[in-house]
């Protein structure tokens, strides 16, 4: 088994493939015998979006999670880079601006009061319930870069109702530098339905994959395309929603989702023990 870093971007990184060897107990043969498997170049996109797109799940006769097949909740979330300007001029990016990133044009800012906190307290605060379920000003996202490039940095929640089936489609785009940017969702697996190339589509549902997607919990959105999951929010609670390229998540590629409680005792997002520290 071979495995190496994918990198879009035009960045230096630690390009040295790891290599690991898995045998049965009852194996003959002799691990000096093995060839070592060659790798793709670090930048191969097709290599990778072909093989994400022959991901599939087992079939399971006992499917206690079973893919929805229908949608209560559609989100278009696109992900990305951006510049902010700084009053000094004395940032070391592009005409003097420094880097941000983003989701929905919407740069994370961490809260003074924990999210999980305030969400449980019906406290005020710490984040406001109006993350955009899609692009407020919708442009050709994997296009030509647009003129502004500035995001708003505040901290927003989706609020979910519990048990809904939630679709959302992330959306790479080319503001500042095309990449693949790896997201990651706290509480929850989910299925990937779909995969493509430039802006996502309505039409491109009918090729979505309901019988046997992959069950992830990360997923990389494609440079210049995007990625479809679905899931059922039976979780409730705060869950963190961000890029797993670490730098990004410092400049603001993240979000989170803020999922309601169910009807029955154990649909119920349990209190804070009594010796909680405060933050």
């Amino acid at each position: 088994m071979g495995l190496g870093p994918y990198m879009f971007a035009n960045v230096s990184i630690n390009n040295v493939p790891s290599y690991a060897i898995l045998s049965c107990s009852n194996s003959s043969l002799s691990s000096s015998s093995i060839l070592r498997p060659n790798l793709p170049e670090r930048n191969a996109t097709s290599f990778l979006a072909n093989y994400v797109r022959s991901l599939r799940s087992l079939s399971i006769a006992d499917n206690r999670m079973p893919v929805p097949q229908t949608v209560d909740k559609s989100l278009l979330y696109t992900v990305g880079l951006n510049l902010e300007a700084c009053p000094n001029k004395i940032c070391g990016g592009p005409n003097n601006t420094k880097f941000q990133a983003s989701i929905n044009n919407v740069t994370f800012q961490r809260p003074s009061l924990a999210m999980l906190q305030a969400f449980f307290f019906s406290q005020n605060g710490s984040f406001t319930p109006d993350f955009p379920d899609r692009p407020i000003h919708p442009f050709d996202y994997t296009g030509n870069p647009i003129p502004n490039l500035q995001s708003l940095p505040a901290t927003k929640a989706n609020v979910i109702s519990f048990n809904a089936n939630v679709q959302l489609v992330l959306q790479g785009t080319s503001l500042v530098s095309k990449e693949n940017h790896p997201i990651h969702l706290h509480g929850y697996s989910f299925y990937v339905v779909g995969y493509g190339n430039g802006d996502f589509n309505l039409s491109d549902s009918a090729n979505f994959n309901l019988l046997n997607p992959p069950l992830l919990n990360t997923v990389g959105v494609p440079a210049s395309g995007w990625v479809a999951i679905r899931f059922k929010a039976s979780n409730p609670g705060v869950w963190f929603m961000h890029c797993h390229l670490e730098i990004h998540t410092s400049w603001g590629l993240a979000t989170a989702l803020a999922v309601r409680n169910g009807d029955k005792e154990d649909e119920v997002l349990p209190g804070p023990p009594a010796d909680l520290p405060p933050c």
